[in-house]
Parts: C-alpha cells; sequence; structure tokens
C-alpha cells in the first residue's frame, strides 16, 4: 500500500508528475471510478478471478487517487479513509465486535439503521435518505423500495406484485390507444419497470444482475444469427424478420445441453 502511495504522489508531483494525473480533479475522475466498479462485476459475473484481481487492483487507484487530492488540499489522507471505515464497521457490528446479539439478518439490518440514527445525533432523515441518485435505475429503485419495506411500506406477497404489474401494462395500452404524448409514456414505462423491480425483489433476485444476463443471453444468441448469416454472405440487413426469428430459436436450442452439461458439472 505504501509503494501504491508514493507512486500515487510522484504521479501527481507538480514538477515531475504526470501532466495527464496533475490535472483530474474529484469531478474528472468520477467516470472513471464508475467504469472500474463495473470492471470488477463484469469480471465476477464471467468467474474470471485473473481478470478481478487486475480489476480490484484498479479500483483500488481510484481510491488512491481521491486521497491523494484530498491530501494536497489538507482535508484528509488516505490513512484516514482506512481509520474512519475501520471505526464505523466496528460500531455498525456490536454483534460481532461487541456484546449484541441478532438472531437474524433482518434484526441486525434493522440495527444498522438505528445505529446510523445515533451517529446523526438522534436526527432522523428521511426514511429514503441515503440512496445515491448516481447509481443505475434498476439498483437505486430496488435500495429505495426495500427501504420503504423496513416499515412496513409493502406488499405482503408475490401475487399482488404480479397484479401490479398488470396493472401497469394495462394503463400503457390506454395511453397507447389514446395516443399519448412521449412523456406520458415514458411515465408509464417507468412505472412498469418500478413494478417489476419491486417484482425481482420479493422473488429474492437482483434486477440489475438479472437484466444484465439478459442482455448477455440476448448478445450471444444475435451474434450467432450473424454467424449463420455471414456463412451464407449476407448480414441480418439482408434477412427477413421471420428468418432471423428462426436462427433466434435455432440458437436457444443450442444452449440446452450447454446449459445441461453446466448443471451436471457444477454437480446440480
Amino acid at each position: 500500500m505504501e509503494k501504491l502511495l508514493a507512486l500515487m504522489a510522484r504521479l501527481r508531483d507538480p514538477q515531475s508528475g504526470c501532466p495527464w494525473d496533475r490535472e483530474q480533479t474529484w469531478e474528472t475522475i468520477v467516470p472513471h471510478t464508475l467504469e472500474e466498479a463495473y470492471e470488477v462485476a463484469d469480471a465476477i459475473a464471467r468467474g474470471d478471478r485473473e481478470e478481478l484481481k487486475n480489476e480490484l487492483g484498479d479500483l483500488l487507484f481510484q481510491v488512491a487517487f481521491y486521497s491523494q487530492i484530498a491530501q494536497e488540499e489538507g482535508a484528509f489522507t488516505f490513512s484516514d479513509v482506512v481509520a474512519g471505515i475501520t471505526e464505523k464497521m466496528i460500531r455498525r457490528h456490536p454483534h460481532v465486535f461487541g456484546d449484541a446479539e441478532y438472531r437474524t439478518a433482518a434484526e441486525q439490518s434493522v440495527a444498522w439503521e438505528h445505529i446510523k440514527t445515533a451517529e446523526r445525533g438522534g436526527r432522523r432523515d428521511s426514511v429514503l435518505a441515503g440512496v445515491p441518485l448516481a447509481l443505475p435505475a434498476l439498483t437505486r429503485a430496488l435500495k429505495l423500495q426495500r427501504k420503504a419495506a423496513q416499515v412496513g411500506f409493502d406488499w405482503p406477497d408475490v401475487p399482488p406484485v404480479v397484479d401490479k404489474i398488470q396493472e401497469e401494462l394495462g394503463e400503457i395500452r390506454t395511453e397507447l390507444a389514446a395516443g399519448a404524448d412521449a412523456a406520458r409514456l415514458r411515465e408509464e414505462m417507468g412505472d412498469i419497470l418500478f413494478a417489476c423491480v419491486n417484482l425481482a425483489r420479493h422473488l429474492g433476485i437482483d434486477p440489475e444482475g438479472a437484466l444484465r444476463g439478459a442482455n448477455g443471453r440476448f448478445e450471444t444468441r444475435f451474434r450467432r444469427i450473424e454467424f449463420w448469416l455471414a456463412e451464407a454472405e449476407r448480414g441480418p440487413d439482408q434477412a427477413s424478420l421471420a428468418e432471423m426469428d428462426a436462427l433466434w430459436e435455432r440458437a436457444k436450442a443450442e444452449e440446452q445441453p450447454l446449459e445441461k452439461e453446466k448443471k451436471e458439472a457444477l454437480g446440480d
């Protein structure tokens, strides 16, 4: 860690540092931080541990970068960051580092929120406070719903959530029939997506991960369509929808044996 911090200080050195690194600010680094976080998630999704090691290093470098800028401003240091998170985790886990006892993860989650309130001096913010605006929309919707559910604002089980999705679909059909404008359709589309996130939450499914998986399946299947058409020296723009649909079903059918082999290899 000392080598990394020394390297970061050298990169930011006003005389002998890197021109690009010296020009960076809090704001300009943020897009790189988000990109690195997504690359960590991608490596995990692909099960590539070697790549994950590299991506975690890139993400750690972002923390060192912010800390170096802060140190230059006299705001805080990397050591302050480490001390702060260590103290906070100890404080928020009294069942591990103290005498508290929680029987379930749900109880621990409630206690976590109480501890956070105490850290603010007893001042109670909105139940929804602390959900960053910059989160991906699906993830933010999930976090907002979880926070509301902690105070009882939630459907009791899955069927009403499914009914809500059907209701939202009915509303968009009505808007389409009435010739609704783009703004109104955008609003209704948002309601459908929010309801779908709610269903995923009740089913114990991460909606961001589920959609990422759907994206991956779509890309794999569509690339197979392109490959088969290329064998006939054609492109998707030269094929009919019916033909591409048939190739799509062929791609899906090819996936079934692969999925079976994968499950058998995992002992499922």
